[in-house]
């Protein structure tokens, strides 16, 4: 899933927008509350540049503040429903989710690819695990992961090329895969076998097996996942009971997605 080029005319560019997304996205994965020196740190962007996309983001409802801290607002939950109400994804895949995640016993997803992390778009409320939480809307290294691997697995060669070039590759546990040409190879299989299993290179004693979303044209739109405990569930019986029961909802899935 492409975003739009970063390559835009200066002219067209509006530096104060982009100074207050910076902002707002400060707030992830962060303390809850923030004071505007966390944030000009957090963002690298000047005290006066902060202070003034603040106060513009609480006049607009976006910001809330108490004494010296701010937070997000409630409100901020309606740009995200934005993109989730005008997208058929998330709401034709959600059903399909529930079910095999009900089927299987463990947590269920879907995510999109956004440069070099993927984003959660849809998320099943069956099972909850691991340490990091992934609700809907959750950034997660593309490398390291199950649905990002098979993201990056359908994506042209030369943006292939350039995420492999230009990717931070972050070791997350002594299994995680850094070196470019053995992620390389990884994704040439993930590619062949239409899945990804990865395990425990995100987090221990977590296994995640991805696989491919295609709309009714044939095109990978997204990629679902189902994680398990790596010390209760084998990499054989995720593949051998857990690929089955997702490669149906996938197809099942598939017609409704047009576009």
């Amino acid at each position: 899933m492409a975003a739009i080029s970063a390559s835009v005319e200066s002219r067209d560019y509006v530096e104060a927008l982009a100074r207050g997304l910076s902002v707002m996205k400060a707030f992830r994965e962060q303390s809850d509350r923030l004071t505007l020196s966390d944030v000009a740190r957090l963002t690298g962007l000047s005290r006066a540049s902060v202070r003034r996309s603040l106060l513009t983001l609480g006049a607009l409802g976006y910001v809330e503040s108490s004494g010296r801290y701010f937070s997000l607002s409630p409100r901020v939950l309606t740009l995200a429903q934005a993109y989730l109400s005008s997208s058929p994804v998330p709401r034709v895949a959600q059903s399909f989710l529930e079910k095999a995640s009900e089927t299987l016993g463990e947590s269920c997803s879907l995510s999109i690819l956004h440069n070099d992390e993927v984003i959660y778009i849809a998320r099943s409320a069956k099972k909850r695990i691991g340490s990091l939480h992934r609700d809907v809307g959750t950034h997660l290294p593309a490398h390291c992961t199950s649905m990002g691997r098979v993201l990056l697995a359908a994506i042209p060669e030369s943006e292939l090329e350039s995420f492999l070039a230009n990717a931070k590759l972050e070791s997350f546990t002594r299994y995680t895969i850094v070196d470019p040409a053995e992620l390389r190879a990884v994704l040439e299989k993930v590619k062949r076998s239409n899945y990804s299993l990865v395990d425990q290179e995100l987090e221990i004693d977590l296994r995640a097996l991805a696989i491919p979303i295609l709309n009714a044209s044939g095109r990978v739109i997204a990629a679902m996942n189902i994680s398990a405990r790596a010390s209760s569930t084998s990499k054989k019986e995720m593949l051998e009971a857990y690929l089955p029961v997702m490669r149906d909802a996938a197809g099942n899935m598939r017609p409704l997605l047009v576009g």
